[in-house]
């Protein structure tokens, strides 16, 4: 006879950046959460961008302490126009003083990041129990979900969080389709080191086949986020280090000096999706669950924090439930969809119709945006405008 299911209020899937940070807010919000989730290899060697209200929340759970001394500040951001196209737009930089910030953020490796998350989600052991399985099946109950997991093991829940990535199982357990759309580019990622300092700048280059991007990464040290047509990531991933550092100062101007390949290569296709809900009964997708989108203006894990802290936030107004009566999921799982569409949904309509701007040969729409950003350097109003809306604002 199999053991009977252990109840909690929330249980969160997923064991990536989004996963830990949802658990920790969940349980910081009142609720006793399951952790659905083996535990996450640490082959990333990709940086996060964590800007304006990130850092605010890592702060407020007791996260930011162990991530401070290995961060690299972000405090200003240029954008500049590769292209040779006929309209082509100014250099812009972006300066956190301008709208009353020591900085905009700061830039971190994805392994500490998890590794400060996990420690988190350890520190709150009488709150979150963590279990080391996979995701199988989702069933449907009166006042929970019933979660069946690689273990054997069974999970009750009022509230069930989906943060299991782009793939997710429980997105599709509880039959939420997504409208997905692919573009001609990869992205190619690596760290490198360079001569000249980059004095906590973060470079985005425009060209016709999209952002190649250098962001602080440490004294003397950047990561790149380079996305081109596929044929090229495939041709100058496979040179040695010395011929693609050349290529890469060649790209970039030489404005770091010269440069050396320090961390191993990682490449992936770029594509963009969005849940067409983002909840159904007890379910709630937050993070790449929900959206995914190019890696442009440092927008992604910002947004699923933002997912994360409204959920925080809806868990807290329902805990503790009154006297006698269960903790309303489906409810919380309404109101969060309710409150984060708007949100979401602009958001990766703005970075998609950033990305395709970059590729489209339509003079109209080279015209549009090298005229925003003429607007954007010469009329501070709307600087201020774009760099507050960057940070979330």
């Amino acid at each position: 006879m199999s053991e009977a299911p252990q109840h909690f209020d929330v249980a969160v899937v997923g064991g990536g950046p989004a996963g830990l940070a949802a658990a920790i807010a969940s349980a910081d919000a009142g609720a006793r959460v399951a952790l659905v989730a083996p535990r996450p290899g640490v082959d990333d060697w990709r940086t996060t961008a964590l800007l304006g209200g990130s850092i605010d929340f890592l702060e407020r759970h007791d996260v930011w302490t162990g991530l401070n001394a290995v961060a690299a500040p972000l405090r200003h951001m240029r954008l500049v126009d590769a292209t040779s196209r006929l309209f082509r737009a100014p250099d812009v930089t972006f300066d956190a003083r301008e709208i009353g910030r020591d900085l905009f953020g700061y830039n971190v490796a994805n392994g500490p990041l998890v590794a400060a998350l996990s420690d988190a989600v350890a520190a709150r052991s009488d709150r979150i129990v963590r279990f080391e399985a996979l995701f199988q099946a989702l069933a449907g109950g009166e006042t929970t979900d019933l979660l069946t997991l690689s273990s054997g093991e069974t999970v009750s829940a009022a509230l069930v969080i989906a943060a299991d990535g782009r793939n997710s199982a429980v997105r599709k357990a509880a039959g939420i389709d997504v409208k997905s759309w692919s573009y001609p580019q990869e992205a190619l990622v690596l760290a490198l080191s360079h001569r000249e300092p980059h004095h906590d700048t973060s470079v985005e280059f425009h060209t016709e086949a999209g952002p190649f991007t250098l962001v602080p990464h440490g004294p003397g040290r950047s990561s790149l986020v380079w996305m081109d047509r596929p044929e090229v990531i495939e041709r100058v991933s496979g040179v040695d280090d010395a011929a693609l550092a050349l290529e890469i100062e060649r790209r970039s101007g030489s404005a770091l000096g010269a440069v050396t390949i320090d961390s191993p290569r990682q490449r992936w296709p770029i594509s963009g999706f969005q849940a067409r809900r983002l909840a159904s009964g007890r379910v709630a997708l937050v993070g790449e669950a929900a959206h995914g989108f190019p890696p442009i203006g440092a927008q992604g894990f910002n947004l699923t924090l933002r997912d994360i802290e409204r959920m925080e936030k809806i868990i807290g107004s329902l805990m503790p439930p009154p006297a006698g009566k269960p903790f309303d999921g489906a409810a919380a799982a309404l109101s969060y969809s309710n409150a984060r569409r708007l949100d979401v949904t602009g958001r990766v309509t703005g970075v998609d119709l950033l990305n395709r701007s970059l590729l489209s040969g339509f003079l109209p729409l080279q015209l549009a945006r090298a005229t925003g950003l003429i607007l954007a350097r010469e009329f501070p109003p709307m600087r201020r405008l774009l760099m507050r809306a960057g940070l979330g604002g």
